[in-house]
């Protein structure tokens, strides 16, 4: 009996928890608004129904990302991760709630744009294999490049039409649009990043304590070459929609999706 308990607390550290149910319901109810929303009749209203669709989708999504992130690291052999809380779904149980969550959800409402937000607390040295920690953090960037999939099929299936259901066509649209560029900023091999710790693993020792103290402001890095680089923001987006593409999703889509979402902006 005593063998097994640790095996129950591991479980029931797993269950999702509350924080995780709100946000799926919201989400829901995203859906439903926008789902229903009838052709060209409120901008307001449409704006508000993209709103929270997008928002609680976004939420969701970083979620998953941090998700798949300790999940690999418990199943590749750092055990602390039930104990911590973060297979619980729960945005309330990560490392950083700020960097976690609050902060991407900040960048989004002001500028429409996925940025990544700050990775759980993963303990390396229990982790042997350089490959694995390697995957460990590709995980997160591959997850939004499948929740990308997921909302952004419907609209090249035609199971969504931008002709019967236009402000759900576009709140997808725009929330599949946010994962790919969160997929492609999470890949940039920027200390801090994704892209960065995947490589990490397999860089010199010397290199990889170089660069510890510059992980800590990757992402205020990163949030100051999209707002103050035009450069780099047009390749980003150069990207991004060349990605979208794929998909038989249209620029002006992705830019109804975003009006609608700034809906206190019009």
């Amino acid at each position: 009996m005593q063998a097994a308990r640790p095996r129950r607390q591991q479980s029931l550290a797993g269950a999702p928890g509350a924080g995780f149910y709100v946000t799926v319901m919201v989400f829901v109810l995203g859906l439903l608004l926008a789902g229903t929303r009838p052709i060209s009749n409120s901008s307001l209203a449409d704006g508000f129904a993209v709103f929270v669709l997008v928002t609680a989708g976004w939420v969701l999504s970083l979620i998953f990302h941090e998700f798949s992130h300790a999940y690999l690291a418990w199943r590749g052999g750092d055990r602390s991760i039930p104990a911590k809380g973060y297979l619980s779904l729960d945005p309330r149980t990560y490392a950083d709630p700020i960097l976690s969550i609050a902060f991407p959800l900040l960048v989004l409402v002001l500028g429409g744009i996925g940025l990544p937000g700050g990775a759980v607390w993963i303990n390396r040295r229990a982790i042997p294999s350089r490959f694995v920690n390697s995957l460990v953090s590709i995980a997160g960037p591959l997850t939004n490049l499948a929740l990308a999939t997921v909302c952004l099929m419907p609209l090249s299936s035609g199971v969504v039409s931008t002709v019967e259901h236009p402000v759900l066509a576009a709140g997808l649209g725009f929330l599949g649009t946010l994962q790919v560029i969160a997929f492609v900023i999470n890949i940039l091999p920027i200390p801090g990043l994704d892209g960065y710790s995947t490589l990490e693993p397999f860089l010199p020792r010397q290199v990889r304590q170089a660069l510890v103290p510059a992980q800590r402001w990757g992402f205020f890095v990163l949030a100051g070459l999209y707002f103050y680089v035009p450069a780099f923001n047009d390749i980003l987006w150069d990207t991004v929609i060349s990605l979208t593409s794929t998909f038989g999703v249209e620029r002006s889509d992705v830019s109804e999706g975003y009006q609608l979402f700034r809906f206190w902006s019009t």
